[in-house]
């Protein structure tokens, strides 16, 4: 949603997001939520009457649900639909932005892991709920390129587990390096795993795996 189209209770968990995916649940205050949401910080406890644990559990859950809606998404603009060239596609959206942008922002989702896997219950679950939803998304878009059933939400797992390491490394390094790299070694592994009769009709070819590296799905 554009944010003119945000209420106020949207732009916080949208402003809680972004926040979090820059600077940790920790460092992130709700008088600073507050301001980037534009919203009156009074209004903080009437939409989350459990405070910030609740505001970061929302925060979390948006995450999810965004990153699952981005894989059709991805899906549909493909001009061939493989595996491969979806995972280069989810690749894509992040050296794009550290390119464009730099390294300051990772994922929301990963970031709320870390900070409180371990002291707050309920924002593990959300976490881990916004994971499932995220990997269900990628596990069904695989099957739509052919991949069985039995093997989708596997290889989905690997995907998000890759791409979430070379986020990470990216931001320490300050390079796309590890992305890159993810994207051109897992693409032949990916569009191994279509079956023979769902594969593209250009006989058994699979996706160029230097194509896949690109990123440009």
């Amino acid at each position: 949603m554009a944010g003119a189209e945000r209420g106020p209770r949207e732009r916080m968990v949208f402003s809680a997001a972004q926040l979090i995916r820059r600077d940790g649940v920790v460092s992130t205050g709700l008088r600073e939520v507050a301001v980037e949401a534009a919203a009156p910080r009074g209004s903080l406890q009437h939409y989350f009457p459990g405070g910030k644990t609740q505001l970061v559990d929302e925060a979390v859950g948006w995450a999810g649900r965004y990153a699952a809606r981005r894989v059709a998404r991805y899906l549909a603009a493909l001009p061939e639909p493989t595996p491969s060239g979806l995972f280069a596609a989810m690749v894509k959206q992040w050296t794009d932005e550290y390119e464009t942008a730099g390294f300051a922002g990772g994922c929301p989702v990963a970031a709320a892991t870390v900070d409180c896997a371990e002291s707050v219950p309920s924002t593990r679950e959300a976490a881990s709920a916004a994971f499932t939803a995220w990997t269900s998304a990628v596990a069904g878009a695989l099957v739509e390129t052919g991949v069985p059933e039995d093997r989708a939400g596997q290889l989905a797992t690997l995907m998000i587990s890759a791409l979430e390491g070379a986020i990470l490394l990216a931001r320490a390094e300050r390079d796309v390096r590890a992305l890159t790299a993810v994207a051109r070694e897992l693409g032949p592994l990916l569009d191994a795993a279509v079956r023979t009769d769902d594969r593209p009709g250009r006989g058994a070819a699979h996706t160029d795996p230097a194509a896949a590296g690109r990123t440009d799905g």
